[in-house]
Formats: C-alpha cells, structure tokens, sequence
C-alpha cells in the first residue's frame, strides 16, 4: 500500500505526510474500497483523483505503531504506519476574568451540557457529496496562536489548544473554510457565539468567538460563504476567530488539513 503513495504527490502535499500526535496521515487505497477505520472509527475517504484515506491523529496518540483496517471487495486490509513524536511549545496567558479560567459552581452544569454537545458534533458521520478539498483559511490574518499549544491560563496547565487562531480584526468577516451543512450554531461558556460545520465522512470545522452569527442550523454553506464576524465572545484575550478542524473524531492541526490537495504553485513566465 505505502509504494501508491508516489501517484498522490501532485495533489497531496509531502509536510501533511508526516504522521504525528495531531497531525493527519494521507493513505492509498485500492479502487475497490468500501470503508476505512482507525481506532474503531470510520475514516474519511476521498475518491478522486485517485482514493486517500484521510486519517486523524488524537493529540494524546503514543508514538509507535499504528493500524488503518481497509475493507474492500477483495478482503480486509491491514495499513501500517507509525507515528513519531511531536512536543508542541508551551503558550503563558493572562485573562483578566478568572471565571473563564476557573468557572463558579454556578456554570458547571452549562459546561458539561455544551461538551456533550461538542461531542456530538464530532462524532457525526454524514455522506460526503463531493471532495471538501482544498479548505481555505476562513478568515484574513495572521495565525496568532498554533494548534497544539501547552497552555498555561493564569499560572494553571490547561487542556491543548485544538485549533488555530486568526488575528482578524473585531467585525472581520469569516467564511465557511469548505462547503458543507450548518450542523450547530449557538452561544457556548468557553467558545462564545459558534458555529460548527458538517462537510461530510467526519470532517467537522468549529469557527468560535464571533461577534454575530450569520447562519442558521440545516443551512448549505458553499466554500468562501460568510458565515459570520470576527468577534471576543468567550473565553478570548481580544478579537480573533478560533478554528478547529476534527476528523475522525479527532481535533488535528488545521494547517495540516490546510495543506490537503493544494494545487501546486504555478512556475514563472518565462521573459
């Protein structure tokens, strides 16, 4: 299976390749595949132009051996890959309003009720219309803080940042990074106003701390669509749009999903 990974390099960037905790591992398949999973879960699979399987990698994944079981016509498959491993740098921040950093007893129960919410979201596999790639950034600016990050809130170790952040101006548009369903929009504890989006196979965007919401649950978003503005609500230092990006169930590096299919840049005129 690793030796058809060759065909795919035109289409497949080399740097997503490397698999590590986080990260997203790109896999041939035979023509005749009817599905792929990773740990007991279903994968999402691309056909065109020629089948990948696109497998996310859990942040806390042990490096070492790993196993993609392809089923297809003429059998099971067992993929072998291994990952090595990453250390993500430790990011220090200082928010003014400690109760985003630890919540009053008072808004426990909200919290819990919003991650199973999340959780749902993540778990959801719909069919896939069409190859969701390549994404786009969904909005304009710099990334202000990586996926990954050890963060330490006013002095306390946190859970890693699970996605990316854009340095966007308040009122900044955002757009849908790929087309898909709006499978959930509303106002959480830590992520503010959000809006998640369902592209298909387990492939699930999370745009939070927006300022306005300009989507409803059940809307067909198409790739570059505004959905939104570029808000502080939530637990934010200042304005900025957070983006996570899950496959698999799994909140993996958004630049490495970014990376996907991306169409290799044009040579120069020659004079």
């Amino acid at each position: 299976m690793r030796t058809l990974i060759g065909v795919l390099l035109l289409v497949v960037s080399a740097a997503t390749r490397a698999a590590v905790p986080g990260g997203v591992e790109v896999i041939a398949l035979p023509d005749d595949t009817r599905q792929v999973t990773f740990q007991d879960r279903r994968v999402l699979v691309v056909r065109q132009p020629k089948p990948v399987a696109i497998v996310g990698i859990p942040l806390d994944t042990e490096p070492g051996e790993q196993v993609v079981v392809i089923e297809s016509a003429a059998g099971r498959i067992e993929h072998r890959f291994r990952i090595t491993r990453k250390t993500y740098p430790v990011q220090r921040l200082t928010l003014a309003d400690d109760k985003m950093v630890n919540p009053p007893a008072d808004v426990l129960e909200r919290i819990e009720r919003e991650t199973l919410l999340q959780t749902a979201q993540y778990d959801l596999f719909t069919p896939l219309a069409a190859s969701p790639f390549p994404l786009m950034l969904p909005a304009k600016g710099p990334v202000s803080s990586n996926f990954g990050l050890r963060r330490i809130l006013n002095g306390q170790p946190r859970n890693p940042h699970a996605g990316l952040d854009v340095a966007a101006p308040l009122g900044a548009k955002v757009v849908a990074p790929a087309a898909g369903t709006v499978s959930l929009t509303g106002s959480f504890y830590f992520n503010g106003n959000t809006i998640f989006i369902d592209h298909g196979e387990g492939l699930i965007s999370m745009l939070c701390h927006l300022s306005a919401i300009g989507v409803h649950d059940g809307d067909k978003v198409s790739k570059g669509q505004e959905i939104g503005r570029v808000g502080a609500t939530g637990r934010a230092t200042g304005p900025h749009l957070h983006w996570s990006v899950s496959l698999n169930g799994s909140r993996v590096d958004p630049s490495a999903v970014l990376a996907l299919f991306k169409p290799k840049p044009k040579p120069p005129a020659s004079p």
